[in-house]
């Protein structure tokens, strides 16, 4: 079961959201994009900026959580764009 780390890019928000997923990556980006109580559920612009495949969902959300313990906007934008 392919498993999936992403960030995403509100541009009206002008703020990511990291998170993981087993689903399809198509089909958990139309559930941030509906309008629903949640973080994402308050605009409906979120894009997928960056995507690493893992194997399994513990590895996934591993790199989930150390990327959002980095709490830097500066070295995430480095990961988004390669550096």
């Amino acid at each position: 079961m392919p498993c999936h780390f992403y960030i995403l890019h509100s541009p009206s928000k002008n703020k990511y959201y990291i998170g993981h997923t087993c689903d399809s990556l198509e089909s958990r980006l139309e559930k941030h994009n509906m309008h629903h109580k949640g973080y994402t559920g308050q605009t409906q612009d979120w894009s997928v900026v960056h995507c690493e495949g893992f194997s399994t969902k513990e590895a996934a959300y591993a790199r989930e959580r150390e990327v959002k313990g980095w709490k830097s906007r500066s070295r995430i934008l480095r990961l988004i764009l390669g550096d």
